[in-house]
């Protein structure tokens, strides 16, 4: 807390010095970000459900309002509602499938996330295990501090996931046949390539687009290879978001891949004015989101309905809710 105290401190120390155009083109750069996720997203599940007539507005809207309410809340609550509100307009959807679009969706940003955590290290920009221990605003590394709780962790995983293959093994066949319609858009792979790689690319460049504008927004040196680093950390703070948007971790990284080019404070009050606007642009559109989709703002009673009817779908055919 008293990390996340100085980096606020730091931030209103540096904000009178802000360029608000700057601000302006980053949030554009979002946006772009966001209409460009969301079309490669609404192409995946169009392909799981060739029959049905999938609306970009609906996929944006799910999109939006998961992504504000994961500003808010850890652990990505918010995912769990962009499934509600794709499922119930998009006939014949259900929760096992596009929880598959999901995780297509996030083939592309794997691969290249992987690619920037390897030039990350092999460039020394990320600190090795052997300074991670000097980093404790790190969100999970208490976990490499305690071998024993993380053993204990781990065993429980397990079990629970054992348990899990149990209790799913009656329901095993519906439960593959849904699974593999979300990956509907990999057969032939043609059609992804050609309807999705580009809008993620593009998804991609308005990322360091936007954390390019940030950074002069803030008066730091912008170029590709900081907007890389910069990349980097909150890719990594999201790893295990136990805070929301990983606040804590993305500054503690910050400032080391930083180490000597920046002053410290000058990064902070960057990382936690970018978190701040992001956060503030993504609640008031998120929500909008949620209160024209669903009519109301108490989105956490949709996400209690979208669990109880994940529940439902894993019963046999004859019972199963769809």
């Amino acid at each position: 807390m008293e990390s996340l105290r100085n980096a606020f401190e730091a931030f209103w120390d540096y904000v009178d010095a802000v360029s608000l155009g700057a601000v302006a083109l980053a949030l554009a750069c979002q946006l772009g970000k966001v209409a460009a996720r969301t079309r490669a997203w609404r192409n995946i599940v169009a392909a799981s459900y060739p029959e049905a007539t999938v609306r970009w507005r609906t996929i944006l809207g799910a999109y939006l309002a998961g992504t504000g309410v994961n500003a808010i809340v850890p652990a990505r609550a918010g995912d769990l509602l962009k499934l509600y509100l794709v499922k119930h307009r998009v006939d014949g959807a259900t929760y096992p499938t596009l929880a598959a679009t999901l995780l297509v969706e996030t083939l592309f940003d794997f691969a290249v996330a992987t690619v920037l955590v390897v030039w990350a290290v092999t460039t020394g920009v990320l600190p090795g295990l052997d300074v991670l221990p000097s980093l404790p605003q790190v969100d999970w590394l208490w976990l490499f501090g305690r071998p024993r709780l993380a053993a204990a962790v781990a065993a429980v995983a397990l079990v629970l996931g054992f348990v899990a293959g149990i209790w799913a093994a009656r329901r095993v066949a519906s439960f593959r046949r849904r699974v593999a319609q979300g990956f509907a858009i990999l057969r032939p792979p043609s059609g992804y390539l050609r309807r999705v790689i580009p809008w993620q690319a593009l998804d991609w460049a308005f990322r360091l687009a936007t954390v390019y504008f940030f950074l002069r927004a803030f008066g730091l040196h912008a170029d590709v290879e900081n907007a890389l680093r910069v990349q980097v950390t909150q890719s990594l703070s999201t790893i295990l978001p136990l805070t929301p948007g990983g606040i804590g971790t993305e500054q503690a990284l910050l400032v080391y891949v930083f180490r000597g080019d920046e002053p410290a404070r000058a990064l902070l009050s960057f990382s936690v004015g970018m978190k701040l606007v992001l956060t503030a642009a993504n609640v008031v559109l998120g929500f909008t989101a949620i209160a024209l989709m669903l009519r109301t703002l108490r989105w956490r009673g949709a996400v209690a309905a979208q669990e109880a009817e994940a529940r439902a779908a894993g019963e046999p055919e004859g019972r199963a809710a769809s």
